[in-house]
């Protein structure tokens, strides 16, 4: 069931749009409330389509709260109002991306000072911790069929962007993208199971 905003207010109708958008950026919330309620469902499945469903939800938020703080930006040009929703999703999805990736990077300096401080049965304890995670993954990547196997190979391991791994299997990159998550979720749930 989909979050509403308000009980008593209703979607609104076809061609009541712009009405809407001239009240809500006069600060009109129950008009707010009513694009919420129209929009929420399609940038919720946008959102859900590219992350989990928790993340999704959360990110939905996001946009809302962004449109809201930044509807006097958005001028009626006879585009759906939905486009510039879909247009933040995009955007908020990319910054958490971006942010997710900075989060995992670790310099080198940083690198080189950790070893100095670590005893060597630390040594031994992160060296057995990586091949027992190598194995696992090694063994999710077993279980995925040959052509899924070859699709996370040249994306993850050898690191080639979309369009490459699209040349090398003589594919669409639509078809890589979709290749690439399954493999990916199939060894979510594997990796899942071994841990548990």
């Amino acid at each position: 069931m989909k979050p509403q905003a308000s009980p008593e207010i209703s979607p609104p109708r076809a061609g009541q749009e712009p009405e809407l958008l001239v009240r809500a950026r006069s600060g009109d919330r129950e008009a707010f409330a009513a694009l919420y309620n129209e929009h929420h469902d399609m940038v919720f499945r946008y959102l859900a389509g590219r992350t989990n469903r928790q993340l999704a939800e959360d990110l939905t938020q996001e946009v809302f709260a962004r449109a809201l703080r930044r509807i006097d930006t958005f001028s009626w040009q006879g585009r759906d109002f939905g486009a510039w929703l879909l247009t933040i999703a995009r955007n908020i999805h990319l910054d958490h991306l971006k942010s997710a990736r900075n989060r995992l990077e670790v310099t080198v300096g940083e690198l080189h000072a950790d070893a100095a401080n670590r005893s060597a049965e630390e040594d031994a304890l992160r060296g057995l911790a990586e091949a027992e995670a190598q194995l696992l993954v090694g063994a999710a990547l077993a279980q995925l069929p040959a052509s899924q196997r070859e699709c996370v190979r040249l994306r993850y391991l050898a690191e080639q962007s979309i369009s490459e791994t699209a040349a090398a299997m003589q594919r669409t990159p639509g078809a890589i993208k979709t290749m690439a998550n399954r493999a990916m979720t199939t060894m979510r749930v594997a990796l899942g199971a071994v841990a548990a």
